[in-house]
């Protein structure tokens, strides 16, 4: 950038910044470059274009930069701007948790389907991360309660802040612990939800260098990747009721054998649900 700063109106940065990104191979740069510089100058992507012809001042300029320095350095644009939107809602994000991706709000979709007609039902988020899933869902179900279950202590004081944030702290509790054994005696859920480590630990160190930025306790699913989607499912077989749903996101390739394994297992198995890159991504169950 020029040092001038008669030369940087806030439309001039914009269109450096997405053109820099674009250059380093950022799929979406213009729209990280507005996310970073609406956060630069406190304010909404929308305020940019009514400033547009403004003068950044130096301390707007100074912060985009830091910003745009640590775009380029492969952090993901959801930890530099501290949030991330999710089924229309948003959510605190930083490094301690996974940033949520749109491919899970078919975990949320879901979830509302298999709930429909419940009166008051329990939802049980494992790996919760953020919340997003879990908070999405209560969002989408007044009536519903839900306990969030994460084995990282950071992702819990993510999820906590995220619940008080959206006024959701009366009607969910999380938990810090692994997986189902966190769970406290005497839970019956009516659906276990869950977006799971599902990456095969040998391709950890090939996945892109923004995915690598992210908590590998939440990448990491094991030799197959399915370690803890089929240990989670193992342990749903003693929880849930007859009825009760098992909706679990998985990785490209991996919901023929994770179907097949729980169709062997007694359960009733739905068809897998698709994302829009044409994966199957979502694997729903209920206990017979």
């Amino acid at each position: 950038m020029s040092s001038d700063p008669s030369e940087w109106t806030i439309g001039r940065l914009l269109e450096w910044t997405s053109r820099k990104l674009a250059e380093s191979g950022v799929s979406e740069a213009r729209l990280e470059a507005e996310m970073m510089l609406a956060k630069a100058i406190g304010g909404r992507r929308i305020d940019l274009y009514a400033q547009h012809g403004r003068n950044a001042t130096e301390e707007e300029r100074t912060r985009f930069r830091d910003m745009v320095r640590r775009r380029l350095d492969h952090e993901p644009v959801a930890y530099i701007v501290g949030k991330r939107e999710f089924y229309a809602l948003e959510f605190k994000v930083d490094s301690r948790v996974l940033v949520p991706r749109h491919e899970t709000e078919l975990v949320v979709d879901e979830a509302r389907a298999c709930l429909r007609g419940k009166a008051s039902p329990l939802v049980v988020d494992v790996g919760t991360g953020s919340g997003a899933i879990l908070l999405s869902v209560l969002s989408q179900i007044p009536t519903a309660r839900g306990i969030g279950i994460d084995l990282s202590g950071g992702a819990i004081e993510v999820a906590h802040d995220n619940a008080r944030a959206l006024g959701m702290s009366g009607r969910v509790e999380w938990v810090n612990g692994s997986l189902l054994e966190a769970l406290p005696g005497g839970i019956t859920p009516h659906a276990i939800t869950a977006n799971l480590p599902y990456i095969p630990g040998g391709e950890i160190d090939l996945l892109a260098p923004e995915v690598r930025r992210e908590p590998r306790i939440a990448l990491d699913g094991g030799p197959d990747g399915l370690s803890l989607v089929r240990a989670l499912a193992g342990q749903s077989e003693a929880v849930l009721p007859p009825g009760g749903h098992l909706i679990q996101e998985v990785g490209a390739g991996q919901a023929e054998g994770v179907s097949r394994w729980l169709s062997e297992r007694g359960w009733r198995v739905k068809p897998a649900i698709r994302d829009g890159g044409g994966h199957w991504r979502v694997v729903s169950a209920s206990r017979p």
